[in-house]
């Protein structure tokens, strides 16, 4: 790269250092990881001497350099943090003790997130494909910008006071976003409790709605009629929509698949879709419509209620909880008991009512949309700011 400093193969202020250990099978050893692109060390799972099969482990301390041979090329260099002083690697985790006189270790820890970086891993890892791991001797010979160590000293406290900044704005990002999204559920609840007040109707679901009607009806449908078929991944939570469905002949989807029409409202039964409020109204749909598994409830709407509203209500953080504490079934695989939703009470204003308050809140969420598509480019800049930040360090430019 461009710099004012001059440059340094790694091998002129590091020198490798192994902390050879042989495994005890009665002891249990803090194993270190490296995430990739310059992610930093983490500590991965506790290993006992029993489960290793190195004889071998080597023990890592503050502010050395660790390298993991084979996604070097992908950025999996870092500098060991203090709280994992004292953890164990392999041998593919060669391992380099910084001259403390020639280098400060905070200066190689931001050099690992750069691509100037990377790009010399990369060049410097041979093997076969998908094998290429970088030697140590290789790894030594990488440069970097290395200027004085007063220098990488001022240029540090530099970097860390930007990117604490840079932080604390995705955090305030993070929040106003949260907080955005929140508006449109805290609305209706708001309006939902005014409701009541004013004494609105109480009803549950079984009798305003059918729950997972049958498929009478569709018996007049011939083999090679086109459908609709839906993949689980094209139900959008968020807009309460069907996105792509394709089209299959009713052969290939009348059997096996939960069926639905126009106008009913589905909603995932099993977790964690359902706790993510996984749900949407069935529009624009050809001849009704196969669902590409059966983990889905459908709720078809009387005369009394609109999809529109039982759609918000099922995506109520309330009802969420209210399904949640009914869940029947083993852990990962719970799901939403038929039990539930017939007896579940919701509000039932005039359908008048229902609709103003469903145009209302779809106004507020077109507001919420608009604001979190502004939030993503300010995410873009923000995340392209650390490598700006960077790049002007290493060329003297801070």
């Amino acid at each position: 790269m461009e710099t004012v400093y001059p440059m340094a193969s790694i091998g002129d202020v590091a020198k490798t250092v192994k902390r050879a250990e042989v495994t005890d099978p009665t002891v249990t050893y803090r194993q270190i990881g490296v995430r990739l692109w310059g992610k930093g060390a983490y500590e991965r799972e506790a290993i006992s001497g029993a489960e290793t099969r190195y004889k071998e482990l080597f023990r890592v301390e503050k502010d050395d350099i660790i390298v993991n041979k084979i996604w070097a090329r992908n950025g999996s260099v870092a500098v060991v943090p203090p709280e994992l002083a004292g953890c164990y690697g392999s041998s593919e985790f060669p391992t380099f003790e910084p001259d403390r006189h020639k280098l400060e270790p905070r200066w190689f820890h931001w050099v690992t997130k750069t691509s100037f970086f990377w790009q010399q891993c990369d060049e410097e890892s041979h093997g076969t494909s998908g094998k290429n791991r970088i030697r140590p001797e290789r790894f030594l010979e990488i440069e970097i910008p290395l200027p004085p160590l007063d220098e990488q000293r001022r240029i540090v406290a530099r970097i860390e006071e930007l990117a604490a900044l840079i932080e604390e704005a995705r955090g305030l990002r993070v929040k106003a976003r949260e907080e955005a999204e929140a508006l449109p559920f805290e609305a209706f609840q708001e309006l939902v409790d005014k409701g009541m007040a004013n004494s609105w109707a109480i009803r549950s679901l079984s009798e305003v709605c059918e729950i997972n009607p049958s498929r009478k009806g569709q018996t007049n449908h011939s083999d090679d009629m086109q459908v609709s078929f839906v993949p689980m991944p094209a139900v959008d939570d968020v807009t309460g929509s069907i996105a792509w469905p394709e089209i299959r002949s009713f052969s290939e989807v009348k059997r096996g698949y939960k069926w639905f029409l126009e106008g009913d409202v589905i909603f995932a039964r099993i977790t964690p879709c359902m706790q993510n409020g996984k749900s949407a109204i069935a529009k624009r749909l050809v001849n009704g419509v196969g669902f590409g598994s059966t983990e889905f409830h459908v709720i078809r709407p009387g005369e009394e209620i609109t999809a529109e509203w039982i759609h918000r209500i099922v995506r109520q953080p309330p009802f969420r909880r209210d399904a949640a504490a009914s869940f029947k079934g083993s852990a990962g695989q719970q799901r939403v008991p038929r039990a539930f939703l017939e007896a579940y009470e919701v509000p039932v204003p005039t359908i008048d009512e229902q609709r103003r308050i469903v145009a209302y809140l779809d106004g507020l969420q077109a507001q919420v949309d608009e604001l979190t598509a502004l939030q993503d480019t300010t995410q873009a800049e923000l995340e392209a700011l650390l490598p700006s930040v960077l790049d002007r360090a290493f060329r003297g430019e801070l």
